[in-house]
């Protein structure tokens, strides 16, 4: 046994694998953006980013951060920074 839990890898690689994920990770690693921004970046409907955004906060991809009435979003799993950069 290597120790390596492919569920997990999987799991990870799967939720970032669809084209408005990958947009919306690129978009919160330049940015720190705030959910308002991200509908605007992307032109679409708030509910579908943050459908899109608990994906990504629920496999612990990003975090989120409250700035007053708006939601900040910022990478929290570094590795997927790297998978980033392997893909451009």
């Amino acid at each position: 046994m290597t120790g390596i839990n492919y569920k997990e890898q999987a799991k990870l690689l799967k939720a970032i694998a669809h084209p408005t994920r990958l947009h919306l990770l690129e978009i919160i690693r330049d940015t720190n953006p705030c959910v308002r921004s991200m509908e605007e970046a992307l032109g679409i409907a708030q509910p579908t980013v943050s459908q899109h955004l608990s994906i990504l906060r629920n496999l612990g991809i990003v975090e989120s951060e409250r700035q007053g009435h708006q939601v900040c979003y910022k990478i929290k799993n570094k590795t997927v920074l790297k998978l980033l950069d392997s893909i451009d």
